[in-house]
């Protein structure tokens, strides 16, 4: 990609979409450009050659995909700091939760590309799922920018109205599948494993059924009656938990956390 890009903010999001885009390839380390008030906590990443600065509006002016990776009470200040940098060359990046494309828009005040982006907490370790909302871009520039995030995990294309649903349902959803196998593990050493046995057992059978959707495409209820046999222990378990609403809660959870961020927004 013959693009520089310019990440304002150099968090943990921030500073792990940085080490994607080099680790992948897809632009050299120069075209990088991170930016954070303290530059001196981003030697990491300038060790791996990546230019670091403080100075946001230098990094926007040598830049033609900016990634707004600040907190959403930054965000304002950081505008209005880089508002008169922005041109119409640029493609404006969100990974701001409930900042909608109309409200940059009206902030930014310039003819330019603006894509939002949700990835959640797994980009830490490239596994992100990442949901995408564009409004009027062009499907080259809108791929530019889902083949940076594919450096760091999945990503799909979504409306925008959908943005608050892909927040519940992939970056709450991390502390979700998190609580599930939590719980896995607690069962599992009331059956007799030590902490971390149970723990590791759990997380890489976790890992192991999710890898299996993805890698096979196959539906869920199909990959279950592959391990469930007659008056087995699969069936039995999983209709005690079925009585119990596991099911259930967990349908309630999303929507109760759905209209949760609905009310905030």
């Amino acid at each position: 990609m013959e693009k520089n890009i310019a990440i304002i903010g150099g968090g943990n999001l921030g500073s792990a979409i940085a080490k994607g885009i080099v680790e992948g390839k897809i632009v050299e380390p120069s075209q990088v450009t991170i930016t954070r008030r303290k530059a001196g906590l981003l030697d990491d990443l300038k060790n791996a050659h990546i230019n670091v600065s403080s100075d946001n509006v230098q990094a926007v002016e040598n830049a033609d995909i900016v990634i707004l990776a600040v907190q959403p009470k930054q965000l304002d200040a950081i505008l209005l700091e880089i508002k008169d940098a922005i041109k119409s060359k640029h493609v404006i990046v969100s990974v701001i939760t409930g900042v909608s494309i109309a409200d940059l828009k009206n902030k930014i005040e310039e003819e330019c590309s603006i894509i939002r982006a949700m990835p959640n907490t797994a980009i830490a370790i490239k596994k992100s799922m990442t949901c995408l909302a564009a409004e009027n871009v062009k499907d080259d520039v809108l791929d530019e920018v889902k083949k940076i995030f594919d450096t760091v995990g999945k990503t799909l294309v979504i409306n925008e109205n959908l943005m608050q649903a892909a927040t519940v349902l992939g970056a709450c959803g991390i502390a979700f599948f998190l609580r599930f196998i939590r719980a896995a593990s607690q069962g599992g050493i009331e059956v007799g494993f030590h902490a971390e046995e149970a723990q590791l057992i759990a997380a890489q059978t976790a890992l192991g059924a999710a890898s299996l959707l993805l890698e096979t495409n196959i539906h869920p209820e199909n990959a279950i009656d592959a391990v469930t046999t007659p008056q087995g222990c699969t069936i039995a378990g999983l209709n005690e938990m079925e009585h119990n609403g596991l099911s259930s809660a967990l349908i309630k959870g999303i929507v109760t956390s759905y209209k949760k961020i609905e009310h905030i927004k």
